[in-house]
């Protein structure tokens, strides 16, 4: 402690602040990085700051020893606030998760109303249906109920047939007796 004490008087102005800075910065890095630290050797260091309260931190590029870097200077950049990106990142997730449950559910809608059509589409056809089913038996009603005229009308065929071929008959005979009457009479 003597020797620093002594270091400190010997330099004037900013050489003294650098020097002081200096030899503080070390203990204040190890503090940081070690925060187990016996009581006494606090003690001392929280003398030693209280000795120089005016020295002040310096600002980069005005580091006059060169290669040596304060913990001042060692401070990252300040972030953005992470905070409202954060939040900025889950508005805009829910607006997104909003936009496909709300496409989901439109295609579900849409898939429902085609159901309903098909549905409406295959009730008009079964209705179709059903009409032409009745349309059907009873067509087939009447052709049952018709069924023995048809059967007469068959028979009735069958008879004139017959009759027709009975006068071509009499009507070959009916020749074959006109030609021999005219035989007969030309004797």
């Amino acid at each position: 402690m003597d020797n620093h004490n002594r270091n400190k008087m010997a330099a004037t102005g900013d050489e003294a602040a650098a020097m002081d800075s200096i030899s503080r910065e070390p203990a204040a890095v190890s503090a940081a990085l070690n925060p187990v630290v016996s009581g006494t050797a606090q003690a001392e260091r929280s003398e030693d700051a209280a000795e120089s309260p005016a020295t002040t931190p310096k600002k980069p590029g005005t580091n006059s020893d060169g290669g040596v870097e304060t913990a001042e200077e060692a401070v990252e950049p300040a972030e953005p606030d992470i905070d409202e990106l954060c939040s900025d990142m889950f508005e805009k997730m829910a607006i997104f998760l909003q936009g496909e449950l709300t496409a989901t559910c439109e295609d579900y809608r849409l898939l429902e109303n085609m159901n309903k059509l098909t549905s409406l589409k295959y009730m008009e056809m079964k209705d179709i249906s059903v009409n032409i089913s009745r349309n059907l038996q009873d067509l087939n009603n009447k052709y049952a109920s018709l069924q023995p005229y048809l059967d007469q009308i068959n028979k009735i065929e069958e008879q004139v047939s017959s009759l027709e071929q009975a006068a071509y008959k009499l009507d070959a005979y009916s020749k074959k007796l006109e030609a021999r009457f005219k035989k007969l009479e030309k004797r």
